[in-house]
């Protein structure tokens, strides 16, 4: 069984990205029901019939029903399997492997829709029943829990199969995934204490491991760390053991502090204490095969760094100090492996009558009715949504292109950003989290400190001597995911014309972009001529990077950093009506 909408946004991904030639190799041919594309397919050629009257979201051109289509007998392709293998037939024998991965993650993305379809009307019934059906009056650190809910049930903007989870089981997401709001305990490992790199104060959370279960004498010498409850079998002994770490760690046998899973689903916050999150290492994969869940050491302390150099950059520019606020992620421990290690992540102090929405959640469905953006107007942009995600706009667009100045682009996307509003309050401020993958470019940001911090990352690639490398980054993550989604959305469901709404995205980057000067070479130059009036713009190639092609045929050197291009849907001429 197939899900049409999820092959749909598949085969679209597909073209986008040009696996096998989709869109290089391909012919125009127009019948009477429209546009299809004919790809030389051996001894026949596959069609596929695509919509081109109005561009969509990064791209000018996508599939349309009915799919695909074999020329020679006109047999229909109508599912992912027999898609997929047709597709996977012309690709190179090296790569063909990549394109029965995608095929599983296909269908499990697919399972996952469905088992989201028939548990909503009761998710969100149950949402409404703890928290009250108007989100825009759901506030604090608990209540933000459940707009991660809601957010989870929405797909990916760009990957198509964003909603399914490598290796996990139906019984697996109801008891650990944020689209079902579940609470459940957490798992502790005792670890040596000279196998343990920790910095800040794990005590206050960590429990002794004679308290969880295991002999007092471990006290002594042995530090715990807790595990995420899918990691605790197989994957954790498997940890272990590569750790050289096998007799010397110890599962505890009894689970402490229930927690409650966030929109990333590895990160947890404390039921009892939900300004304390806790990133967990889960040997799952979301987002491509390639795209595992595991922490790597080195970010900790690169996420550290990085926070400080932001800190750094806030104290220099007075508007952002009370709108932009930075969850603290010095606190972390690990040892020495992927799969053993924790950020302690804790929110700024003060949120407690504050409704925290993440970003992801502005175009869910809200449990009384519309969507939440809808209830966020009503109750603090008086009523009108296109304030809302003017204001949403002007303070993210703000941020972004500021910290361009200093030669900074953050992966600040819509799950790393959280809108703070406050009765009586300009709103939204902004939370942000999650700083271990961006791009800094040295020279730049010495200009605009008077001095460079240091930069000694873990992750080489964070540094960068390349403006494009910063630009492609801000493009694909602020502009893209961040705003021009948005846009796209809200015009989906009839709240504005689209081109008014990219008019909004256009007008704050000219904004932004005079304020970082306009001599050559400047930053807002390089923002008008490589974002505003370029023909085509950078567009995550996450499909291709992630699973089709191994890291070594794709050339990606950050599958998450891995481009093609889209035609520009900010140009004048380009506004779809």
């Amino acid at each position: 069984m197939t899900d049409a909408p999820v092959l749909l946004d598949v085969l679209s991904t597909l073209l986008r990205e040009d696996a096998v030639g989709l869109r290089s190799r391909s012919t125009r041919v127009d019948l009477p029901d429209g546009a299809w594309l004919r790809l030389p397919a051996h001894d026949d050629a596959l069609l596929l019939p695509v919509r081109t009257a109005a561009p969509a979201f990064q791209y000018g051109t996508e599939a349309r029903l009915p799919l695909l289509r074999r020329e020679s007998d006109g047999t229909e392709l109508t599912t992912t399997t027999a898609v997929l293998r047709a597709l996977g037939a012309l690709a190179d024998p090296r790569d063909r492997p990549g394109f029965a991965a995608f095929e599983d993650e296909c269908r499990q993305a697919e399972t996952t829709v469905r088992l989201h379809r028939a548990t909503d009307t009761a998710v969100r019934r149950r949402l409404g029943e703890r928290y009250g059906t108007d989100p825009a009056h759901w506030t604090g650190p608990a209540a933000a829990l459940a707009f991660d809910t809601l957010a989870a049930r929405l797909d990916h903007p760009v990957h198509p199969t964003g909603r399914g989870r490598h290796g996990l089981t139906a019984a697996d997401l109801r008891a650990y995934a944020p689209e079902f709001h579940p609470r459940f305990p957490l798992r502790w490992l005792a670890v040596p204490a000279d196998a343990l790199s920790a910095t800040g104060p794990l005590d206050g959370l960590c429990p002794p491991p004679s308290a969880l279960g295991l002999p007092a004498r471990l006290d002594t010498g042995h530090r715990t760390i807790p595990v995420h409850p899918l990691t605790a079998g197989a994957p954790l002994s498997e940890a272990l053991a590569a750790a050289g770490l096998t007799g010397r760690a110890h599962l505890a046998p009894e689970p402490r502090h229930d927690v409650v899973p966030t929109l990333s689903m590895r990160t947890v916050a404390l039921a009892d204490d939900p300004a304390v999150h806790l990133k967990l290492p889960l040997a799952t994969a979301t987002l491509g095969r390639l795209n595992r869940r595991t922490i790597k050491p080195g970010t900790l302390a690169d996420g550290a760094a990085v926070q400080r150099i932001l800190t750094a950059v806030a104290a220099r520019e007075p508007r952002f100090r009370a709108t932009v606020l930075h969850a603290d992620e010095t606190v972390w421990a690990h040892a020495g492996h992927e799969l053993l290690a924790v950020l302690v992540r804790h929110q700024p102090p003060g949120l407690d009558t504050t409704t925290a929405v993440p970003l992801a959640a502005l175009l869910a469905p809200a449990p009384g009715g519309g969507l939440v953006a809808d209830r966020l107007a009503d109750r603090f942009h008086g009523g009108d949504p296109l304030a809302l995600i003017d204001a949403v706009l002007t303070r993210l667009l703000d941020w972004g292109t500021t910290l361009l100045g200093y030669g900074i682009a953050l992966e600040s996307h819509q799950q790393n950003i959280t809108l703070l509003y406050d009765d009586g309050t300009p709103g939204p401020r902004l939370l942000l989290k999650d700083n271990d993958g961006p791009r800094i470019h040295p020279a730049r940001l010495r200009a605009a400190l008077g001095e460079t911090p240091a930069l000694d990352f873990s992750d080489p690639r964070i540094v960068t001597h390349d403006d494009r490398a910063l630009l492609d980054l801000f493009t694909t993550i602020t502009v893209h995911l961040c705003a021009g989604a948005y846009a796209f959305g809200l015009a989906r469901h009839g709240h504005a014309p689209l081109h008014h709404l990219l008019g909004l995205i256009r007008d704050r980057l000219a904004e932004a972009a005079r304020s970082l000067g306009t001599g050559p070479g400047s930053m807002g130059a390089l923002l008008r001529t490589q974002v505003l009036e370029a023909a085509r713009l950078p567009v995550k190639a996450m499909v291709t990077a992630g699973t089709l092609l191994a890291k070594e045929r794709s050339g990606a050197l950050d599958i998450n950093k891995h481009y093609t291009t889209g035609p520009n849907y900010l140009l004048r001429g380009s506004d779809p009506r």
